[in-house]
């Protein structure tokens, strides 16, 4: 669930269109609830204990993508399990299980900042922590993390590469009633590389989510001291990237 500080004004409602017929199917004569709408036309529902993601093919998202990823992610991070997929002439669809808990967003969490935080950073170190030589080896070089645009600068020395979630503001980490984190969401971006690209955007979405002047909250859950030339460098490289 990509973070902007500016959002979709119609990310809640479906702005008149209809149901996807593919939802309406596997919703199976329950009623689909919506969930969310992201800038470029995708929907989110949730049907009982599963949520469905529907992508227009021309918005450059690719559910199949992502739909590797959780396979892989699923059986090494508490991440939704793949049940379905499938496209048609118009759109991808990707049907997963749901996770327990809840986005760590929205008025609860920023009235109960630093368990939220402390979640956001929990779940990063567990990507983090993953074992590398288990990837995939072409999504190395797939996430934009691994990018390297001319006009933004040199890249940092990766030093030690990890798992990186590719996607790691605030709204796609899970959180139980009792401030824990329990899980992740959104792995379409899951690559290889430094874990800068991670912390330089979940901290930015600290900014975004909880108001400004609790990044420190952030790197000190996390268990590490600003870098600032690797938040410059990977926060530079998401713009041009998302």
């Amino acid at each position: 669930m990509h973070d902007r500080s500016a959002p979709d004004l119609g990310e809640h409602s479906l702005g008149g269109r209809p149901v996807p017929d593919i939802v309406v199917e596997l919703a199976a004569g329950a009623e689909p609830e919506f969930v969310w709408r992201n800038q470029l036309g995708g929907l989110t529902f949730r049907i009982g204990d599963r949520f469905i993601k529907w992508n227009p093919h021309d918005n450059g998202i690719d559910l199949e993508r992502e739909r590797a990823r959780l396979e892989w992610i699923s059986r090494r991070h508490p991440a939704p399990e793949v049940l379905a997929s499938g496209s048609d002439g118009t759109a991808q669809w990707l049907l997963t299980s749901a996770l327990r808990g809840e986005h760590a967003v929205g008025d609860t969490w920023r009235a109960r900042r630093p368990e939220a935080i402390g979640a956001i950073a929990a779940g990063l170190r567990a990507i983090h922590a993953i074992n590398v030589d288990e990837t995939v080896s072409r999504w190395a070089g797939e996430s934009w993390v691994a990018r390297t645009p001319p006009g933004i600068g040199l890249r940092p020395d990766i030093g030690e590469p990890v798992v990186v979630h590719g996607d790691a503001c605030a709204p796609n980490t899970l959180i139980s009633a009792t401030g824990e984190w329990v899980g992740n969401v959104d792995f379409g971006d899951l690559g290889v590389g430094d874990r800068w690209a991670d912390l330089a955007v979940a901290s930015m979405s600290i900014d975004w989510n909880f108001g400004e002047g609790h990044q420190h909250e952030f790197f000190e859950a996390y268990g590490i001291e600003p870098d600032a030339e690797r938040i410059r460098y990977y926060r530079r490289l998401w713009h041009l990237e998302s």
